[in-house]
């Protein structure tokens, strides 16, 4: 099974200015998941984040905010992004099968959302260097136990290869070009 843009949307879950200092390798995270956005917008995918309790953990990083709209962010409470029914009901309006989900932390609201995209019969791909835990062995777990459920476990230029199809296209040339970063 292979990613198509006209079939993705993706799921930027709880990349927020309090909780992100505190992930493993939260740099490289945060650079991975913007250039994954960024691809996104040129491909024409739709994206949407969520901000799991903004209170305590703050908003989006303000570099990741600025290439989702304002509209498409979300607040949620419940570790499981499905488990809001206003996040629900935005990515089942998207009329899109496949779900690129990325975010933090890999092994409770990314994994808890995983596993009910799952469930509710989306094809689900985690981009691995977008993705984060406060510790290397929690991200492992949670992607060993979301690849047994049935989610792909990607990188950020499968991702990206897959979207684009072929080269020669102006868009192939645009984001192979430096490769955004």
């Amino acid at each position: 099974m292979l990613i198509q843009a006209q079939q993705s949307q993706v799921l930027l879950i709880d990349i927020q200015s309090r909780l992100a200092p505190a992930i493993f390798d939260h740099a490289a995270v945060s650079q991975a998941a913007a250039w994954v956005l960024q691809v996104a917008s040129l491909c024409e995918v739709p994206v949407m984040a969520t901000e799991h309790y903004p209170k305590g953990l703050g908003h989006t990083l303000p570099a990741l905010a600025e290439l989702i709209p304002s509209t498409a962010i979300y607040e949620k409470i419940h570790f499981s992004a499905l488990r809001e029914a206003t996040i629900a009901n935005a990515l089942a309006q998207a009329q899109r099968s496949q779900v690129i989900v990325l975010g933090t932390e890999a092994h409770v609201c990314v994994l808890q959302t995983v596993m009910d995209l799952l469930a509710a019969k989306y094809q689900v791909f985690v981009v691995s260097e977008a993705t984060g835990s406060r510790t290397p062995e929690n991200k492992q777990l949670a992607f060993s136990r979301m690849q047994q459920a049935g989610a792909q476990i990607v990188s950020q230029e499968m991702l990206a290869f897959e979207w684009l199809e072929k080269a020669g296209t102006e868009l192939f040339r645009q984001i192979s070009k430096g490769w955004i970063r």
